[in-house]
């Protein structure tokens, strides 16, 4: 039982680790720049799929995980285009990005719904190199990556353009009566949101073995699902802090995921059993002790 227990736990680490920066990509726009984006559903599968394309023509892991995450900022440019420029509501913009997406990572897969990484070299391959077992060649090279993609992002907040975006979620009039470009910002926060996210998909392809045309739905549940979870178990932290809760956060989940797979649910189950999973963090918040019951425990 605590073997089974302990396989669950580092297992749900290493997925955990991977899907944290698809977290740390939604966190942007859903909570730093207060928009909803629906992107995120497409700019990871094409992450998956420019990194596996890359990988079977023969481009080192380091590059084609790259060209993934620059693949995923363009459809951020996207998106923010047809929102800033275009005046499309960000949800909508999204789901149109999101749309044409489909077919854009159709036409990068040659058309085809999977496409294999049997036998090429990945970067978890590299990490399996130095010694490591698979598993921890994920949690090793997953910890690297998130702690560099996190790292980044602190002192690019810490900057003036940083600032004006974080500033430009909060309060978009002021910002630009303060002479903020806003709209430069939303794109430039789209973009970086995409990216991250299209970095996960580009390392649980590796991870996987294949790229899948589909694996991008319900993938934004999975995101805000972290997210709620960071901020249930440690509120009002700074986005520094918070960023680095977040990969907590998507670990967690994971792990509650686990359990309840082996509860034997159906794998056609898995995106009921996220979103169930998401109405409980959300609504968690939303319940308090009784007075007298918090009396008793101070008094306790």
């Amino acid at each position: 039982m605590l073997n089974t227990f302990w396989n669950l736990f580092l297992s749900s680490t290493s997925q955990g680790l991977l899907w944290s920066l698809m977290a740390v990509g939604v966190y942007l726009t859903f909570r730093i720049l207060d928009l909803a984006d629906m992107t995120a559903e497409g700019s990871f599968p094409l992450g998956g799929a420019i990194a596996t394309m890359c990988l079977i023509n023969g481009i080192n892991p380091i590059l084609a995980t790259i060209v993934a995450f620059a693949g995923g900022m363009i459809a951020g440019f996207v998106t923010g285009f047809l929102n800033t420029k275009l005046k499309i509501p960000s949800l909508l913009a999204g789901i149109i990005t999101m749309t044409g997406l489909y077919s854009i990572t159709s036409r990068v897969m040659n058309n085809a719904a999977n496409v294999s990484l049997l036998g090429k070299k990945t970067l978890f391959t590299i990490a399996q190199n130095w010694g490591l077992s698979r598993n921890n060649a994920v949690i090793v090279m997953g910890l690297i990556i998130a702690l560099i993609i996190i790292s980044l992002l602190i002192i690019f907040f810490k900057t003036e353009i940083g600032l004006a975006m974080r500033a430009t979620g909060d309060n978009p009039e002021m910002s630009a009566a303060n002479g903020i470009k806003t709209q430069r910002m939303k794109i430039l926060g789209y973009m970086i949101s995409n990216g991250c996210i299209a970095l996960s998909g580009a390392l649980l392809a590796q991870n996987n073995g294949f790229a899948d045309l589909n694996s991008g739905v319900g993938t934004i549940v999975i995101g805000l699902a972290s997210i709620i979870i960071a901020e249930v178990i440690l509120r009002h932290l700074p986005l520094g802090k918070r960023l680095i809760t977040l990969v907590l956060g998507a670990i967690i989940y994971r792990f509650i995921l686990a359990l309840v797979f082996q509860m034997n649910v159906e794998p056609s189950d898995a995106k009921l059993a996220s979103a169930l999973v998401l109405i409980i963090c959300l609504i968690l918040p939303n319940f308090h002790l009784p007075r007298n019951l918090k009396g008793e425990k101070k008094n306790a």
